[in-house]
């Protein structure tokens, strides 16, 4: 355990002291930020006040903001779980697994110190976004999220972070090159905020192409974290009407369904938990076989 913990600090390192690496790792996050501040986020607003016009902007214009953190958090789980694993393309790449075999260092702890570093770095950076979204929430005016309700949102933050990490480990394991994992990271932050339903509302898209999304772990994942990042203004906004909050929650991706079958929250922690065991498992042997 010490040398994976070693590994993971040297991984950390590397990851952290590339400033520009850090930020492209978040880019979808902030891409996503700039539209809704722009432009997407006045559409929203003007949506979601029709449905409630006897809902105040600040509530309106809170529960727009959750919404859209929520899908942010979401994202920056995956995202920089994957950019983490770029130090292991570079040293494949560079030949530094040769430096390695000759050293008391084994592949398990390569292994565990990639996948544990992915995991650490994704927990981080989101939590970090978690918490900026909160500080803007009360400088905008809106009530911050109830306890509660945060540390349920970490829990989900480590649970997807692990998941990600998993899956992003069996991905690497195909990318021979720094610059094919580049434009797999650009490929991944472009698509994954449409596969999220971050970008525009689930409801708005044809019921098909939403079926097949909520079919998706991202989908799920996003679901996940939208729940408790929501729930309170959502409450506020609909005051009270049951029948609002369902059709918002459904409309929002808050609550998703693939037809008429309803996708809970245990089914999707239960997804992301297989996600994690069958992935690092398929990412732990593909690594172990790449470093020789």
């Amino acid at each position: 355990m010490r040398i994976i913990r070693l590994l993971t600090a040297r991984n950390l390192t590397l990851f952290f002291r590339d400033r520009m690496g850090v930020f492209l790792s978040l880019l979808s996050a902030v891409i996503l930020f700039v539209l809704y501040a722009l432009f997407l986020g006045n559409l929203q607003v003007e949506n979601v006040q029709e449905k409630f016009p006897a809902a105040s902007p600040n509530d309106v214009q809170g529960f727009v903001d959750s919404w859209v953190f929520a899908g942010i958090v979401m994202i920056t789980t995956l995202t920089t779980s994957l950019s983490a694993l770029n130090i292991f393309v570079e040293d494949r790449t560079s030949g530094r697994f040769k430096d390695f075999m000759v050293s008391p260092v084994r592949r398990g702890h390569l292994v565990g110190g990639y996948l544990l570093s992915s995991f650490v770095i994704a927990v981080l950076m989101s939590t970090v976004i978690l918490v900026a979204g909160q500080v803007y929430m009360i400088v905008a005016g809106h009530a911050p999220t109830a306890w509660g309700d945060l540390f349920k949102s970490f829990g989900y933050i480590c649970l997807l972070s692990a998941a990600f990490s998993a899956l992003s480990s069996f991905i690497v394991t195909f990318i021979k090159s720094s610059g094919a994992f580049s434009s797999l990271g650009t490929i991944v932050g472009t698509i994954i905020g449409f596969l999220a339903g971050a970008y525009i509302p689930l409801g708005t898209l044809p019921s098909g192409v939403t079926n097949v999304i909520n079919a998706l772990p991202f989908s799920q994942a996003a679901m996940l974290v939208r729940g408790p990042l929501t729930e309170q203004t959502i409450s506020t906004l609909a005051d009270g009407q049951n029948q609002a909050v369902s059709a918002m929650d459904k409309f929002y991706g808050v609550d998703i369904y693939v037809g008429d079958f309803a996708v809970t929250a245990p089914m999707a922690i239960a997804t992301m938990v297989v996600v994690v065991i069958v992935f690092a498992a398929l990412g732990m042997l593909r690594i172990r076989s790449h470093i020789r």
